[in-house]
C-alpha cells in the first residue's frame, strides 16, 4: 500500500473516529496506535513513551498553562461586563455604536483570555441583551458576538497560534506580532459591517438621545487600565527582548491573578479555587492533546505519508495558489466538522513541508490558518461559538444567529484575501519587531 492511500486512510478513520464525540487526546492516540500497530508492528509501540515524552519536555510548553490560568483569572471577574460599558459609553452616538462596543469589547477581552468561547461567554451575557432591549435586530446582535469571539484565537496572546507554533517548529513570538495587524483589519471590517448594516436598516434605539457626561465616560477607566497595562506590559516584554515566551506568560498570569484580587475582589477561597480548577482542566486537556499529537507526526513521518504528500505536490506542477486555495478550502471544511486544536495538530505536519516547498512563509500561513479556525468556529455543524451564543439567548434560534454571523464569515474570507495579495499585514511587523 503506498503512502498517499496509506494517508487518506488515515485521515478518514481520525475523523470518524474524532466526530464519535470521543475526547480529541484519546482519539488521535489511538489512531496513531492502531496505524502503528498495523503497519510496524508491536514492537513500534516502545517508542510511544519516548515519543511524547520528549515533545512534552519542550520548555515553551510552560507559556500554555501560563497563558490559560491569565485568561481563566480575567474570565472569573467583571472586566468583559466592564469593556463592554466604557466602549458603550464612549462610542454611544455612532450609528451601530452597541454593536461596534461589543466587538471592541471582544478584541480587548480576547487580548486577554486567547479563548473564543471563553470571549463570547464574557461579552455576550452583558451585551447580547443589552443590544436587543436598545433595538438592534437579534440577529445582527448575535452574530456580532459569535463572530467578534473568534477574534480569541488570532489576537495575542492566541493558544491555537502556540499549538500551531509547537507544531509547525515555529517561533511563537513571531506568530503572536504576526496576528497583532490581521487581528486589527478583521476588527475593522467587522466593525464597518456592523455600521454599514445599522445605518442602512436605520435601527432606531431606545436611548439614542441620552448624553453620556465626561465623568460617566471617565469613571470606569480605572478598572480598565490595569488590564490594558497587562496586555502593552505582556507584549513589551514578548517583543522587547526582554523575556520569553514562557516568561512573559508567567508575568501575565500573576499580574491578572493579582489584579482580580485587588480591583475585582475575587479573593475568596472558593473563587480562587475555580480559577485553579479551570485552568487545570483545560491546560491538562491541552497537554494531553499536543502528547497525543506528537505520536499522531511521528506515525505519519514513519509510514512516510508526510514526504508522500509534499513530494507528489511538488511534482504536480501546479500554481502555488491553487494549492493554497485547496488548502483553504480543505481547511474549511474540516474546521466545519472538527474543533480547532485537532485540526492544527493533525494536519501541520502535512502541510508545513508543502507550504515552505512552495515558498510561503511559515508564519504568514500560520495567521491564515488561524482566520480559517475562526471561520470553524461559527459554520455548522460543529461552531462552538454558535452554541455558546445559543446558551446565552435560548429564544433565538441558531438559524438566526446563523444568519447573522454569515456576513462576518464573508469578512473572514475577505480578511484571508487581502493578506495573500498584501503579506506584509502579517510578515512587516515581525521583520520590524524581532528583525
Amino acid at each position: 500500500m503506498s503512502p498517499l492511500v496509506i494517508g487518506l486512510l488515515i485521515f478518514a478513520v481520525t475523523t470518524v473516529v474524532l466526530a464519535t464525540g470521543i475526547p480529541i487526546a484519546f482519539g488521535m492516540g489511538a489512531v496513531a496506535l492502531l496505524f502503528m500497530v498495523i503497519f510496524d508492528g508491536w514492537n513500534s509501540v516502545n517508542f510511544v513513551p519516548e515519543t511524547v515524552f520528549a515533545g512534552l519536555s519542550d520548555f515553551t510548553l510552560v507559556s500554555l498553562p501560563m497563558f490559560v490560568i491569565m485568561g481563566a483569572a480575567v474570565a472569573s471577574s467583571r472586566a468583559g461586563s466592564d469593556l463592554y460599558e466604557a466602549l458603550a459609553r464612549w462610542l454611544h452616538r455612532i450609528p451601530g455604536s452597541l454593536v461596534i462596543s461589543n466587538i471592541g469589547a471582544c478584541a480587548l477581552f480576547a487580548a486577554l483570555t486567547g479563548s473564543s468561547p471563553a470571549t463570547c461567554a464574557a461579552i455576550g451575557k452583558m451585551g447580547i441583551p443589552e443590544m436587543r432591549k436598545r433595538g438592534y435586530d437579534a440577529d445582527l446582535a448575535t452574530g456580532a458576538i459569535a463572530a467578534g469571539g473568534t477574534l480569541g484565537i488570532l489576537i495575542p496572546p492566541s493558544i491555537t497560534m502556540i499549538l500551531y507554533g509547537i507544531a509547525s517548529e515555529t517561533s511563537i513570538g513571531r506568530l503572536f506580532i504576526a496576528g497583532i495587524l490581521p487581528g486589527l483589519l478583521l476588527m475593522a471590517l467587522f466593525m464597518g459591517w456592523a455600521l454599514l448594516l445599522s445605518w442602512k436598516r436605520g435601527t432606531r434605539l431606545v436611548d439614542q438621545d441620552r448624553i453620556y457626561s465626561l465623568k460617566e465616560k471617565l469613571e470606569l477607566l480605572p478598572r480598565l487600565l490595569p488590564f490594558i497595562a497587562v496586555i502593552v506590559g505582556v507584549v513589551y516584554a514578548l517583543y522587547g527582548g526582554i523575556a520569553t515566551p514562557s516568561e512573559a506568560a508567567g508575568v501575565g498570569a500573576a499580574l491578572c491573578l493579582a489584579m482580580v484580587i485587588v480591583i475585582y475582589r475575587v479573593w475568596r477561597p472558593e473563587d480562587l479555587w475555580v480559577i485553579v480548577r479551570d485552568g487545570l482542566r483545560e491546560s491538562g486537556m491541552l497537554l494531553m492533546i499536543i502528547g497525543t499529537s506528537i505520536l499522531f507526526g511521528y506515525m505519519m513521518s514513519s509510514l512516510q505519508v508526510t514526504q508522500a504528500v509534499a513530494a507528489s505536490i511538488a511534482d504536480m506542477q501546479v500554481n502555488r495558489w491553487l494549492v493554497l486555495l485547496a488548502i483553504n478550502v480543505m481547511l474549511l471544511v474540516a474546521g466545519c466538522f472538527l474543533p480547532p486544536a485537532a485540526i492544527i495538530l493533525m494536519t501541520t505536519p502535512i502541510l508545513m513541508p508543502v507550504i515552505t516547498a512552495l515558498g510561503f512563509d511559515p508564519i504568514w500561513f500560520g495567521v491564515i490558518l488561524t482566520i480559517n479556525m475562526e471561520l470553524g468556529l461559527i459554520t455548522p455543524p460543529v461552531g462552538l461559538n454558535l452554541f455558546v451564543i445559543n446558551g446565552i439567548t435560548p429564544d433565538v434560534s441558531l438559524g438566526t444567529i446563523l444568519r447573522g454571523a454569515f456576513p462576518f464569515m464573508l469578512c473572514m474570507i475577505l480578511a484571508i484575501v487581502l493578506l495573500c495579495l498584501f503579506p506584509e499585514i502579517a510578515t512587516w511587523l515581525p521583520q520590524r519587531v524581532m528583525g
